[in-house]
């Protein structure tokens, strides 16, 4: 379950800082497009593809206060403004021209990036919590499942034990350990219950969802579904 990494617009003028926070920045994981100016810097934001913008406030040509109020006049991401100057005015002035956060220089590479995922984290909405298992779609929060296009009749208990599977992405869970979370007891209930609902469920889904690991318990592989 993986997704796209984050593409962060590094706008600096002094293009010893630029190459060397966008080094920073791929080391973390990240991909990266470079502008030297807050011109370029709409340019690239015009141009599509930018999760967030990291700028420089004092440049030539258009500094980054300028930058923020024409960026965000036009296009909604998240824009980080960075600076040497730490004084309560400048913050004020970078937030109140659109400015989603302030980052004073110089600044520890790890405390960059979390706030990067952090700006682009409250931008995006919530992902839906759906999955594909086998040939089968799992909309955890409608509660449904479908295959082929056709929707599946599944008992509440059927759902609790699918999504459990799903959730452990892959990780074996023994027969005690479902019974505790989906029928909330592990101790006067037959582990064979959890067998006869597998088996019902490979009935409805096909019997490659979900894998008996002999002597373990069971697992299930699925991916999120886009």
């Amino acid at each position: 379950m993986t997704s796209n990494p984050i593409t962060v617009l590094v706008v600096e003028d002094d293009s010893d800082v630029r190459t060397t926070t966008s080094l920073v920045l791929r080391r973390r994981g990240f991909d990266v497009v470079e502008a030297p100016d807050g011109v370029e810097g709409l340019d690239a934001i015009a141009g599509g593809g930018i999760d967030v913008a990291l700028v420089d406030v004092a440049m030539p040509r258009m500094d980054g206060l300028s930058m923020t109020r024409l960026a965000r006049a036009s296009h909604d991401l998240p824009i980080i403004l960075v600076t040497a100057r730490d004084l309560p005015f400048d913050q004020v002035a970078g937030l109140d021209a659109g400015a989603d956060d302030y980052v004073t220089k110089p600044y520890d590479g790890d405390v960059l990036a979390a706030r990067i995922r952090a700006a682009v984290r409250r931008q995006r909405p919530a992902r839906r919590e759906a999955y594909v298992i086998a040939d089968a779609r799992v909309d955890a929060e409608a509660m449904t499942v479908t295959r082929g296009g056709e929707p599946l009749l599944l008992s509440a208990t059927e759902m609790r034990l699918l999504l459990a599977l799903i959730r452990a992405e892959g990780r074996v869970m023994s027969r005690s350990e479902l019974l505790r979370e989906v029928w909330n007891d592990e101790t006067w209930t037959d582990e064979r219950v959890v067998d006869t609902n597998v088996q019902r469920l490979r009935g409805k889904l096909g019997v490659d969802a979900i894998t008996t690991v002999r002597g373990f318990g069971y697992k299930a592989i699925a991916e999120r579904a886009s």
